[in-house]
């Protein structure tokens, strides 16, 4: 194991062959709406770790997912298969049996994949990881916000006919000048509501100069649900300015629809490993939303430089004591409100 863990703390791979756990089958109460569609989330296991995971389920072990991570090709995938975006060719390793590998020593039993940037509108490469292990993995595809509004076709057959379950805004990738709440933006997030596919916003320049887009577009489309990545971007505020961003980033709670990925705290601390000082904005976040509008996102593999896979997963225990949040808070933050959330969406292969 000690080798094991070596390969997600440093990028070398792992000498012991991949697990590929299921999620396990979960049982819950859902509201009368819910009811109505589903009565049980079937997040089921493979054959050969069943007997190891009803053991788990009996002792009260809980599910663990991470909400929100990064897969793309090896050099060797991009050569043959699956090539990079032009200018986006990575620095880091992040093909599938590096993070199935540290999932595996970390406990991490699904993910929910992003697309990365590294292969822009091209899915191919996500896709074919998707098929592979649909039982451990699914998968967020990026919005393209292309004037001519092709990408609303791409979007719908990407979640129709490819079977992603979520959709990721960029902001930074809308034409220049122009907002999310555009002609285009609006048929985007308008479809993904109608699809059932939650939207994953990242304003990675600072929830304030988004925050008036996102109040507007919750507004004209309630049906549609909104994740936000990575706390908004929001550190532990400094100034009165970045207290009234988080403050105003605490206020989006009033739309029911809206959810928080409390991943990257690399990206939100201003400290070194464990990122002890995310402790006051979980708090605030789960005293405002609720631990079940919170799900835990490791943000791999950027994170493996910085404090390794297993490393993000365990700073969530660590930090959730600092508060402290309850046994009860810490399984929806681990895995409870990503798996409610796409309830289902966890199939065997």
């Amino acid at each position: 194991m000690a080798a094991a863990a070596a390969a997600c703390s440093f990028l070398c791979p792992s000498p012991f062959p991949i697990a590929t756990t299921s999620l396990l089958s979960l049982s819950h109460s859902p509201t009368p709406a819910a009811a109505a569609t589903t009565t049980r989330r079937r997040l089921l296991l493979s054959p050969a770790t069943i007997a190891a995971a009803m053991a788990g389920s009996a002792a009260g072990k809980a599910v663990v997912v991470d909400s929100h991570l990064h897969v793309w090709a090896s050099p060797q995938q991009a050569a043959e298969e699956y090539p990079y975006f032009p200018g986006q060719q990575p620095s880091l390793r992040g093909d599938a049996d590096f993070l199935l590998e540290c999932m595996d020593e970390a406990g991490v039993d699904g993910a929910l994949i992003v697309q990365p940037i590294n292969h822009m509108f091209d899915h191919s490469l996500v896709t074919s990881v998707l098929k592979k292990y649909p039982s451990k993995f699914i998968g967020c595809c990026l919005a393209n916000p292309a004037d001519d509004g092709s990408g609303i076709k791409q979007l719908e057959h990407l979640i129709v006919q490819e079977k992603y379950h979520a959709v990721r805004f960029n902001p930074n990738l809308w034409p220049s000048g122009q907002k999310m709440t555009n002609e285009v933006g609006r048929s985007l997030f308008a479809k993904a509501g109608e699809l059932g596919a939650p939207v994953g916003i990242m304003v990675m320049k600072g929830i304030s100069l988004y925050i008036q887009e996102i109040e507007d577009l919750c507004t004209e489309y309630p049906k549609t649900t909104v994740i936000l990545d990575h706390m908004a971007f929001c550190k532990p505020p400094a100034n009165i300015e970045e207290e009234k961003a988080f403050t105003s980033f605490l206020k989006l709670s009033r739309f029911p629809q809206i959810y928080v990925k409390y991943s990257a705290l690399f990206r939100i601390s201003r400290e070194a490993y464990p990122y002890e000082d995310t402790s006051q904005l979980l708090s605030r976040v789960v005293s405002s939303y609720g631990a079940n509008r919170v799900m835990w996102g490791s943000d791999f593999p950027f994170v493996v430089p910085e404090c390794g896979y297993k490393g993000a997963k365990d700073a969530i225990s660590h930090v959730a004591a600092k508060i402290p949040v309850s046994s009860s808070d810490l399984e929806w933050i681990l895995g409870k409100t990503v798996t409610q959330l796409f309830q289902g969406a966890w199939l065997t292969g």
